[in-house]
């Protein structure tokens, strides 16, 4: 009888859990140590593939039999890549700067499983327009939410409603993890959620 790999998401990204579970997914989660990459010269796409490899690389050395799911979030505008904030001033900072404007979310997402030798990564892109926003519109919202966990310094999920205007692409994406192309390259690997099998 086929056995089903072990499926390990390799981040400690509640919003990532989130969306894999309201999915049907089953999984075990061991959060990649893996230092990421801050390379200003490189490509905003490639630095988040490249980004979500190394994630899912250093899980999969460990637990070679099961597919690992790496990925990385970075919020782009003006060509530049905006990820965590290092405290609240530079939280702030990087709302002002997309307040009124289109930036891209960029998810560069991995799915390795060494065991197989088998590797393949994705790259979506997603346009979020911002509100324009008064200065304590901003301080407001910041407050809502823990910025320094999320790339830009907003929640999608969280009060989003008060920032984003529109949205082009997926909203998923979004929140943290592109579902559709997900659920497309675990399919490839046999990882199905639960509404499939019954």
């Amino acid at each position: 009888m086929h056995q089903t790999p072990s499926f390990i998401l390799g981040s400690g990204s509640p919003r990532r859990r989130d969306l894999l579970a309201e999915a049907g997914y089953h999984f075990t989660i061991e959060p990649s140590p893996a230092e990421e990459l801050h390379d200003t010269h490189m490509d905003v796409r490639e630095l988040t593939q490249i980004n979500a490899k190394l994630k899912a690389q250093e899980v999969a050395a460990r637990f070679p039999d099961a597919v690992v799911l790496g990925a990385d979030t970075l919020v782009t505008i003006d060509g530049h890549a905006l990820g965590k904030p290092k405290d609240l001033d530079e939280a702030l900072s990087m709302i002002q700067r997309l307040n009124g404007r289109t930036h891209q979310v960029m998810t560069g997402v991995c799915l390795m499983q060494n065991s197989k030798s088998r590797c393949q990564t994705h790259v979506e892109v997603t346009e979020v327009t911002f509100k324009s926003l008064s200065a304590q519109e901003l301080r407001d919202y910041q407050l809502l939410i823990q910025p320094l966990d999320k790339a830009g310094a907003y929640a999608a999920q969280h009060h989003g409603e008060m920032i984003i205007q529109a949205t082009q692409g997926s909203w998923t994406n979004v929140v943290g993890l592109p579902m559709s192309a997900t659920k497309t390259l675990l399919a490839e690997f046999s990882i199905f959620p639960d509404s499939v099998l019954t």
